[in-house]
């Protein structure tokens, strides 16, 4: 993704959008293919060899800001590693215990060759391991390994989509208005938004369609730097769905808000996603890993429903059954906030449903406020939920029906 001070984008009245480049342009086309052609010829070769024949290239150019965001989003595709055997770190530590105890050193260019040598007979490794490697992890001594090659179509593509993205990290909120649809739609709409752990409120019915208020980072006091890295890494999910429209709200300077909107008929925009729920939640997956290692009479299995609240919709991630009939439905909630999770118990009292669980992962919690109470239906877990304290919250909530 891009830095903000690769991001551009242009406003007019309460309209904001991002400033996109032509995908078509034989011009760009050509500026992305020559890029992506630098760093296929420079794999192997340090990050400081790279970067210079990238400015170079740059030099001779013109958009200055779009040639580095599209350096930015390649250099993303990039993996680079220390190019020596031995640890840097321990390299210097050895060095410098050795260098130490013949203070001073100074003029004494053979004393350094044999210091080096000791050095090199300790860590058993060459002296040019040892010459070399001493500063190799520095970010421009690294090398370029791996390198995940595209098109330049496709970079474009990603550049536009990138803008658009940074939009959102200064979005207050985001509004979603989903059309009825099949069941499924709906599922993976709603699994997009549990997946990337964005807070939310949801109106609405099956029938009549529902609207969605996504929590924006600007409206969070904690934690909204990791909060609007996931908002952005949502919406090239939200491309792959269908029948929506979306309305965020952008902080402005200095006091101000623009409005930047979407919709799944949208063509400018690409996703690079394969599906709409591009991974899991590692939460979820360890309690399920963890729930076939417990014993109990409770069974559990993935829950696909949308469960009608009426006013609102509840998507649990799990369903749990006891041989005796009872059902009990889990919900790993991603970031959330104390007034939120009062709201939403507030949904599940107004339709009169009990047998629900929300856990909420202290990871998460988007402000620094300190909950004094954990409210009934809730609990609250540090690192990992545990399967034994789900179905003792569980067990209490049907004692006390």
């Amino acid at each position: 993704m891009l830095t903000a001070d690769l991001a551009l984008s242009w406003q007019r009245g309460q309209n904001i959008k991002p400033r996109y480049v032509e995908p078509t342009d034989a011009r760009h086309l050509q500026q992305a293919a020559d890029l992506i052609a630098v760093f296929v010829e420079y794999r192997g070769r340090t990050r400081a060899e790279l970067d210079e024949a990238l400015d170079a290239y740059v030099g001779t150019g013109t958009g200055y800001k779009m040639l580095r965001g599209l350096m930015k989003l390649l250099t993303d595709r990039c993996e680079f590693v220390v190019g020596v055997e031995a640890d840097p770190s321990e390299i210097r530590r050895v060095l410098f215990l050795k260098a130490r105890a013949r203070h001073p050193l100074v003029g004494e260019e053979g004393m350094r060759a044999e210091i080096i040598e000791e050095a090199a007979r300790e860590l058993a490794c060459t002296p040019e391991v040892v010459a070399a490697g001493m500063y190799a992890d520095l970010p421009e001594r690294q090398r370029l390994v791996e390198f995940e090659e595209l098109e330049a179509r496709e970079l474009l593509d990603l550049y536009n989509l990138a803008q658009a993205q940074a939009l959102l990290y200064r979005s207050v909120e985001m509004r979603l208005w989903v059309e009825p649809q099949e069941p499924e739609g709906l599922r993976e709409l709603f699994g997009a938004i549990k997946a990337y752990r964005l807070i939310h409120t949801v109106r609405g019915s099956a029938a009549r369609g529902y609207e969605i208020r996504l929590d924006g980072p600007v409206s969070m006091f904690h934690r909204s730097q990791k909060y609007g890295v996931q908002m952005a890494v949502f919406l090239p999910a939200l491309l792959l769905c269908q029948g929506w429209r979306m309305r965020a709200e952008i902080s402005t300077r200095p006091h101000g808000a623009a409005y930047f909107e979407l919709d799944s008929r949208q063509t400018q925009l690409r996703s690079h996603y394969m599906s709409v729920v591009g991974y899991e939640n590692p939460v979820i997956e360890k309690f399920a890993r963890d729930w076939e290692r417990h014993v109990s009479p409770w069974e559990l299995e993935p829950c696909r429903e949308v469960i009608d609240l009426g006013a609102s919709a509840f998507i649990p991630d799990f369903r749990l059954t006891h041989p005796a009939g009872r059902e009990f439905y889990l919900e790993i909630i991603g970031f959330w906030t104390p007034e939120h999770l009062a709201e939403r118990l507030a949904e599940f009292a107004h339709r009169g449903l009990k047998n629900f669980l929300l856990a909420a992962w202290d990871e998460l919690r988007g402000t620094r406020d300190p909950l004094t109470r954990i409210p009934a239906h809730t609990i609250v877990f540090k690192k990992n939920l545990d399967p034994a304290v789900v179905e003792l919250a569980v067990e209490k909530i049907i004692s006390e029906e």
